[in-house]
């Protein structure tokens, strides 16, 4: 098995940023990891749409990134470094390098959609990777990105890129599109972005999945993962059923206010999103937290 494709095999948590009364609460990060630290998970995704980046400062993402840098354990760890510009994007991702992570993941720009197309892409991720001495994942997530897409030949193009070895899809279908058009040859490999799709997408080939759910139920999503590699697919589909039903119910639903309140309830340090976004009402918090007893992820 190639590095790459060990590295980034299992199920990634896509960590959320803790905040007290608006500003950054970096201990509650630090009790989130090392709890997390404590699970099978293959590593972390930081400043991720879970990790509300577009909500920090660039001077409070260092800071989150330091706490990584001391707290990551033997687990691997993805950078969020994607912005609107190929400059900024390479200065991002060289202080990535320079603080000793692994992997970093670029969101398609977007703020100009209508100019972005698969050649723009194309030469925006070729001048990123040929500019930088850590490994690029090209991350698709249209939801997010005004509808922008990576189109199936751009990534096939882009794949044989020495220095991008994958892509986090979170697109609403999931790789599937992706996987079908790839070389195996290639040591490139797709991570699914949701559990809605995770299970279906790793029989399709797709090495492991960054799962919002991993962040409030790590053992569960790891679970699935290993059912699926020792061949127990009942037990898998099962579990995977279970699994994408509670995923619409927290972070379908709710976003990251959904998947912070599942963590306060489970025993993490979710807390409130940070403004303009709302915290869930009482309610809301107890329907979560119904829905993870009737899942059977936790007793009444």
């Amino acid at each position: 098995m190639g590095q790459n494709k060990k590295k980034l095999s299992g199920v990634f948590a896509p960590v959320v940023t803790p905040f007290s009364s608006d500003e950054l609460a970096l201990d509650d990060l630090r009790f989130n990891l090392r709890k997390l630290n404590e699970t099978d998970l293959a590593g972390y995704l930081v400043l991720g749409s879970n990790g509300e980046f577009k909500s920090l400062s660039n001077k409070e993402q260092i800071r989150v990134l330091e706490v990584f840098a001391e707290e990551k354990g033997n687990k691997v760890v993805l950078v969020g470094t994607g912005c609107e510009s190929t400059r900024q994007t390479i200065e991002k991702s060289k202080l990535a390098f320079k603080m000793g992570f692994d992997y970093v993941s670029i969101i398609t720009p977007n703020y100009f959609a209508k100019h972005i197309d698969g050649a723009t892409l194309q030469r925006y991720y070729t001048q990123i990777a040929d500019s930088i001495d850590i490994p690029v994942l090209l991350y698709n997530v249209p939801g997010f990105a005004g509808g922008v897409t990576i189109p199936p030949q751009t990534v096939l193009d882009l794949s044989k890129h020495p220095n991008i070895v994958g892509m986090k899809d979170s697109s609403p279908t999931g790789p599937a599109k992706f996987l079908s058009c790839l070389d195996p040859a290639e040591d490139f490999h797709v991570l699914a972005g949701s559990a809605n799709f995770f299970y279906p997408s790793l029989h399709l080939g797709a090495v492991g999945g960054v799962l919002s759910l991993a962040n409030s139920l790590p053992d569960p999503c790891c679970n699935l993962y290993r059912l699926f590699t020792q061949g127990k697919y009942n037990k898998a589909k099962e579990l995977s059923f279970r699994l994408a039903r509670l995923n619409q119910a927290v972070s379908g639903s709710w976003g990251v206010a959904g998947a912070k309140a599942a963590m306060d309830i489970i025993g993490f340090k979710g807390g409130q999103p940070r403004h303009p976004l709302q915290g869930l009402t009482a309610q809301a918090i107890k329907q979560i937290k119904q829905a993870i007893i009737n899942e059977g992820f936790m007793s009444a």
